[in-house]
């Protein structure tokens, strides 16, 4: 029934006129519907408040769903809805989110799934941190080895740096644009913490041009 609503509100305020520099925002990677991100937060408000949403237990197919739906919009909104169980996370949810970070991936769900779902996830169940990130580095997918470049980015003062130092080290030579920038946004976020940790890793490690001009960015050098 959520599909039905979202689709008939989305539909009712769809933009051609929009929807084409949108797409091509994109690198054209994704049909759009041309509903900007705040006309498009609005109409969800009703269908995010706590007696719209659908239980717990039907929230997974609700989402896939929407995941396969052609219009961006969608995806934008399952894992908004997503965001709405974080308190109540099962452990086997590592497996959507997963699934959300490998299909139709591009920077604008993947990052709000590293750093909100995931993030989150992993602070729940802290001993799946290892396996996950030790498979999804392995994986050579990029965007999964984003995600784990980026997870810890709201930690602040909570953040591994050993972990992530585990993570970029393997990826530190990559001239894949979204890693050398995901390393460089995770050690720029953390230098808000510890300004002089970043200094040092940047010093004595060998970073891509865009990954250190990243990381340095709010430190004086």
């Amino acid at each position: 029934m959520m599909l039905v609503n979202i689709k008939k509100a989305f539909e009712e305020n769809r933009n051609d006129e929009n929807a084409g520099p949108m797409k091509a925002y994109m690198k054209n990677q994704f049909k759009f519907l041309g509903i900007k991100s705040p006309e498009r937060r609005e109409l969800s408000k009703p269908f995010l408040t706590k007696t719209s949403l659908p239980h717990k237990e039907q929230i997974w197919p609700v989402i896939r769903e929407f995941w396969k739906l052609p219009e961006r919009e969608y995806q934008y909104f399952g894992m908004e809805l997503f965001e709405k169980y974080n308190k109540v996370v099962e452990k086997s949810w590592i497996d959507h989110y997963e699934y959300m970070i490998t299909q139709k991936s591009w920077w604008d769900t993947v990052d709000f799934i590293a750093i909100t779902l995931v993030g989150n996830y992993f602070t729940h169940f802290q001993d799946q941190i290892e396996p996950v990130t030790k498979k999804w580095m392995k994986s050579h997918h990029i965007w999964l080895q984003r995600s784990c470049l980026l997870f810890q980015l709201k930690y602040k003062g909570n953040t591994d740096t050993d972990l992530l130092t585990s993570f970029i080290i393997p990826l530190v030579e990559s001239k894949e644009f979204f890693i050398a920038k995901a390393i460089g946004w995770a050690l720029r976020e953390y230098s808000k913490t510890d300004p002089h940790w970043v200094s040092k890793f940047v010093s004595n490690h060998t970073l891509q041009p865009l990954s250190k001009k990243e990381a340095l960015k709010r430190i004086s050098v």
